[in-house]
């Protein structure tokens, strides 16, 4: 086997004997290197501006949530009429994710209670049933709605049910748990967390779902009086 000293002698003896063969071959052999580096470096210069271009773009749509108020959002009702969240300007809202069949759905007949006693001053409660949590809200908006009629004589806005956690959570709740934090993450921990938005589609302030809602009372009468 040739070592590395007469590999080198053989190759300098080609080049003395075809000069201009081997120039060929090693201009050849370098253009081909010049040319797999220039291709290189524009695959790489593409693959940077459109993945800056997609950053861009993600940054922006998050952004967006994160900025503005509740106005900027469109939600289904349970009976499937599409409705902007701007037709609740100059209200005070509690924004609430609801179910059926948990410990906490008896806090329907405080919610209602509330909305009763102010929705003539420009008081709202908009409801989200959810089944993320436990499985509890396993019904159609059909008897989701039934339920709630029937057993609490709700009268207030419920909505299509959603997720509120995760990648396909509807963008109102990406942008209610962007607003303010709750506790260790933002994520929503359970069924009934509420959130009080004001009268210009603010997010003022959120409660856990075992806070009762004939708590909350004092709070929505100063939102009411600004």
């Amino acid at each position: 086997m040739l070592n590395f000293r007469q590999i080198h002698k053989l190759l300098f003896n080609f080049l003395l004997l075809y000069p201009s063969k081997s120039k060929i071959i090693f201009v050849k052999h370098n253009f081909e290197i010049c040319m797999s580096k220039i291709l290189i470096t524009f695959i790489i210069a593409i693959l940077i501006v459109f993945g800056g271009i997609f950053m861009d773009l993600s940054s922006k749509q998050e952004t967006n949530i994160k900025n503005g108020n509740i106005y900027q959002f469109t939600a289904k009702t349970i009976d499937g009429e599409e409705k902007s969240l701007a037709e609740y300007k100059g209200k005070v809202l509690l924004i609430v994710n609801v179910a059926s069949k948990c410990g906490f759905t008896k806090q329907y007949t405080g919610l209602q209670e509330l909305y009763e006693k102010y929705k003539d001053k420009g008081f709202e409660i908009l409801a989200f049933p959810c089944n993320q949590f436990g499985g509890q809200e396993p019904g159609t908006n059909e008897e989701i709605k039934e339920f709630c009629t029937s057993n609490f004589n709700v009268t207030f806005q419920l909505f299509d049910k959603i997720d509120v956690n995760g990648d396909n959570a509807h963008p109102l709740y990406k942008y209610l748990t962007s607003q303010i934090s709750g506790f260790i993450t933002d994520a929503i921990k359970w069924n009934f967390t509420k959130f009080l938005v004001d009268k210009k589609g603010n997010v003022i302030q959120r409660f856990a779902p075992q806070t009762e809602p004939k708590s909350i009372a004092e709070q929505i009468e100063k939102l009411l009086k600004s």
